[in-house]
């Protein structure tokens, strides 16, 4: 495969596409603990960012061996992420409720686990473009799913950076703002796999 600009610039609207969801968890996240340090911040950007580039690439790897098992597994994907982040969101929103008072509790701050699981719940779409990019060789795949890493790192960092703002400014109602925002967008990705 050839890299020109169009393959470079496929890339980045895949990126910005697939990051679309990453970066209002990302926003909430930073919601939730406004005062989130830079190394945790850019903790959950290389998560978002690792999801959403293995994603496509397990996709890719479904076409190209295991196509009828993903096509079964597809119909799934909107219940899985509208469980997942129904999941975390209800968590945000019972200890943003619980907390009323909670300025920087760390409590109220995303785990490892959580992290993982949000990261999974907003990726998970992403299995589906492996399909978009099933006629690129391997190496053109790993590129794309680095572009599409790189992009949804540097969105999840300016979500989590308007979502700290914000919740400085919000306080104890951050967490539930938060909780609400994750559940929305468990339900937008269910809805819309739908329509």
């Amino acid at each position: 495969m050839e890299f020109g600009l169009k393959f470079f610039i496929t890339g980045i609207m895949l990126g910005v596409g697939l990051a679309m969801d990453a970066f209002s968890v990302s926003l909430a996240n930073g919601l939730n603990e406004p005062f989130m340090k830079k190394r945790k911040m850019c903790t959950v950007a290389g998560v978002f960012a690792f999801f959403q580039a293995l994603m496509p690439m397990l996709g890719w790897v479904c076409v190209h061996s295991l196509v009828t098992c993903f096509r079964i597994f597809e119909g799934f994907i909107p219940w899985i992420a509208l469980i997942l982040l129904s999941f975390i969101g209800g968590k945000m929103l019972y200890e943003g409720i619980k907390a009323k008072d909670c300025e920087c509790c760390e409590k109220c701050a995303v785990g490892i686990w959580g992290l993982m699981v949000q990261g999974v719940a907003t990726s998970i779409d992403a299995l589906s473009v492996g399909f978009t990019i099933s006629e690129y060789d391997l190496f053109s795949a790993f590129i794309t799913a680095f572009i599409i890493a790189a992009v949804t790192f540097v969105i999840c960092l300016a979500g989590i950076a308007i979502g700290k703002t914000a919740g400085t400014r919000l306080s104890g109602k951050a967490g539930i703002l938060g909780g609400a925002i994750l559940i929305f967008i468990g339900l937008e990705i269910f809805i819309t796999s739908f329509i």
